[in-house]
Formats: C-alpha cells, sequence, structure tokens
C-alpha cells in the first residue's frame, strides 16, 4: 500500500487559518522524519553537530551579554531599576541565543541540508535525487554556504536598523526585543523556504514574492521554527525540522499554484 502523500494541502488564497497551517507544519516535520530512516540518520547527524554549537554559544553569550547591555544601560542602584535591567538582560539573551543559532548552524550544518531537503522531496513524490557526483556536490555546497551567507546578511541588517531603538533605556530595549524576535521569524520562514527554491533555480525575488504573498502562512511556520529553539532536547533536531518543514512548505506552495514550476523544469532539465 502507498503511503499517503506528506504534501500539505493549503487553500490558493490567503486567510486567517494561513497561521495555523504554517504552524502545524512543525508536527508534519517531526513525523515525516520519524518515518524515514534515512531522514531520520541525516537529522541525528545534525542533531550532535548542534548539540555542540549551541553548548558553546550559550555559554559565549552567558558570559558576555550582561556585559553588552551594561554598555548600553548601566545598572540602576534602584531595587526596581534592578528588576527592570534583569528583565531586559533575559529577554536581550533569548533573541541573541535565537540570532546567533540562525547565524552559526546554518553555515555548520550547509552540507547536511541539501540532502535533508533532496529526500523530503522524494518523499512528497515527483522527484528524483541527483546521482552523487563530486563536482555538482562542491558547487552546490558553495552555492548554498553563498546564499546561506547572503541570507543571514540580511537577517543582521535588519536587527541593525532596530538597534538604535536601545538607546531609549527599557522601552527602547523591549520594542526591539519583541520586533527583533518578530522578524526572525519571518525571516526564518524565508530561510527554510528559500533553500529549496534555490536548489531548484528560483531567483530570490520569487522567494521575496512568495513570502510577501502568504507572509501569515511563513510567519506560523516561523513562529513554530522559534519556539523550537527553546524547547531542551528537541532544540538539536532544530535545523533538520526546519530544513523539511520549509520543504514541505515549498511544495505546498507549489500545488496550490503559489509557486511556479522549478525553472530548471521549465527550460527542460
Amino acid at each position: 500500500m502507498t503511503p499517503p502523500s506528506p504534501v500539505p494541502t493549503f487553500s490558493a488564497r490567503s486567510g486567517p487559518s494561513d497561521f495555523f497551517q504554517g504552524l502545524a507544519l512543525l508536527g508534519k516535520a517531526w513525523g515525516l522524519i520519524f518515518r524515514s530512516p534515512r531522514l531520520l540518520g541525516l537529522s541525528a547527524l545534525c542533531a550532535v553537530v548542534t548539540l555542540v554549537a549551541l553548548g558553546g554559544l550559550f555559554a559565549l553569550l552567558w558570559v558576555y551579554t550582561p556585559q553588552l547591555l551594561g554598555w548600553m544601560w548601566t545598572l540602576p542602584t534602584a531595587w526596581y531599576g534592578r528588576i527592570l535591567w534583569y528583565l531586559v538582560l533575559a529577554l536581550l539573551f533569548l533573541v541573541l541565543l535565537v540570532v546567533g543559532a540562525n547565524v552559526t548552524l546554518p553555515l555548520v550544518l550547509a552540507p547536511l541540508q541539501d540532502p535533508l531537503s533532496e529526500k523530503t522531496e522524494e518523499l512528497c513524490g515527483d522527484f528524483a535525487s541527483p546521482p552523487f557526483r563530486l563536482g555538482p556536490f562542491l558547487q552546490g555546497l558553495v552555492t548554498s554556504v553563498a546564499h546561506t551567507l547572503a541570507r543571514v546578511f540580511f537577517l543582521l541588517l535588519g536587527l541593525a536598523v532596530l538597534f538604535p531603538l536601545n538607546l531609549v533605556p527599557v522601552a527602547g530595549n523591549v520594542l526591539w526585543t519583541v520586533l527583533g524576535s518578530v522578524w526572525t521569524m519571518l525571516w526564518l520562514a524565508g530561510e527554510h523556504l528559500a533553500a529549496p527554491m534555490t536548489r531548484h533555480g528560483y531567483p530570490f525575488a520569487e522567494v521575496r514574492r512568495v513570502l510577501g504573498q502568504r507572509w501569515l502562512l511563513c510567519l506560523g511556520f516561523g513562529v513554530g521554527v522559534y519556539i523550537l529553539l527553546w524547547i531542551p532536547l528537541l532544540n538539536t533536531f532544530f535545523l533538520p525540522v526546519a530544513v523539511v518543514g520549509g520543504t514541505l512548505l515549498y511544495r505546498g506552495l507549489r500545488a496550490v499554484g503559489n509557486v511556479a514550476p522549478p525553472p530548471s523544469r521549465a527550460l527542460g532539465k
């Protein structure tokens, strides 16, 4: 008996349910990983590397985040001021941990992202992973890292634009944390939607168009990935789940016509 296709079913038009459908992609990704031995093996390898990387990042931020906040806002002497200072410190630490994870992990795990995405598409049907050849593999790896660096630049650029809000103590710090988190969530969706689209030859302008057209769906997915980072143990599967979920998002959008067939297929490649 042929198992049902894991391609998610979306409506062709945006609606209020989009957010929850995007959020539900995390559950679909988890289920697909544990049903596929190949995906589970690749995800376990990613989890080991992720555990080491997140541990190092956590230790680094634990030491230096108080110094960064102290540079922007000196620790008050009044008790109520100290409470606010430590609250802002906790929020700043969380945002920097998320941003640091999203900068570090895609670069460290770049060689495993395309195999994860390709295997996910195989399970979705109408796709076969190309045979391994060293030349195309190295070319794809260089392209993947270059595009990841470009997308990380846009993440950091958005946070840099918001950073002057920190010059306003308390209110500005909190506002930067909230807006920075929302920006990171949207970026997360774009990052993991762009990965399979880049592999198929779509220009980044097409990724931006899809994000604008189905922003609520993408935001739901980004929120789910963001939350996953804060669940102990499960967060070591942060990148595999995001890659599989982003690939499912891409295939679901293709199925309802929000994304055209891959340029390579249109050109007969």
